[in-house]
């Protein structure tokens, strides 16, 4: 886990972020449209090592983009600009880009949830240039893969960064991303993380239906 100070135009923005190794770790989508919750109650409820917010959802809660929890299907999926969380049948996890490596409804998963825009796609290029962006700063949450494999979980809570601000800064730091995914932020943001006498704990400010997870992962007894 790093903490690290971003200066914008606006204040001083302080990005948390997280690496998790997939051969240490479970990953998994929980979704519950009729009972959303505040990521701190999600937390409570699941008691994983670590649970940040999912994607973009309706005002009745619903996922607006393809969402797989315990293998079970949401929602419709979205369009080559988007990007995908998935953790496969098999158990391989990867962040991807949806022109890049298209959805397959074919295909076997465990968990996965759609979101966008994609801010660093494939081979660490900056995504989301300064045209497409209206500046609008907000909090913001990532899910990310770097060039060795491991899923990066980032959030900037105090609201300072637009979307290509996260981009560049994402694009150009020593994270070795391959491939980064916003996911919902501003009110949704929130990450609760708690391992090895490390504590984070920065809310949603509203309740959210969907989330990722993280727990340890069990070695087999031989």
């Amino acid at each position: 886990m790093r903490q690290v100070r971003v200066e914008t135009g606006e204040g001083a923005e302080r990005l948390t972020i997280v690496r998790l190794d997939p051969a240490t770790v479970h990953f998994r989508v929980h979704y519950n449209p009729t009972a959303p919750r505040p990521v701190s109650a999600w937390a409570e409820r699941l008691q994983p090592l670590l649970v940040a917010n999912g994607g973009y959802f309706t005002p009745e809660n619903e996922t607006t983009g393809l969402l797989v929890s315990g293998g079970k299907t949401w929602g419709a999926p979205y369009g080559e600009f988007a990007g995908m969380f998935v953790v496969a049948s098999d158990g391989q996890v990867s962040v991807r880009w949806l022109r890049d490596r298209p959805f397959d409804p074919d295909e076997p998963l465990a968990e996965a949830l759609q979101s966008f825009p994609v801010v660093v796609k494939p081979g660490g290029v900056m995504g989301f240039p300064a045209d497409a962006d209206d500046g609008h700063p907000a909090r913001r949450t990532v899910v990310a893969q770097d060039q060795e494999g491991h899923i990066l979980v980032i959030v900037a809570p105090r609201g300072y960064l637009s979307l290509h601000e996260l981009a560049r800064f994402l694009a150009e730091s020593d994270l070795a991303l391959d491939v980064a995914l916003n996911l919902d932020g501003g009110f949704s943001t929130g990450l609760w993380l708690k391992v090895n006498g490390t504590s984070v704990e920065i809310d949603s400010l509203v309740p959210v239906p969907s989330v990722i997870s993280v727990e340890r992962r069990v070695r087999e007894r031989r």
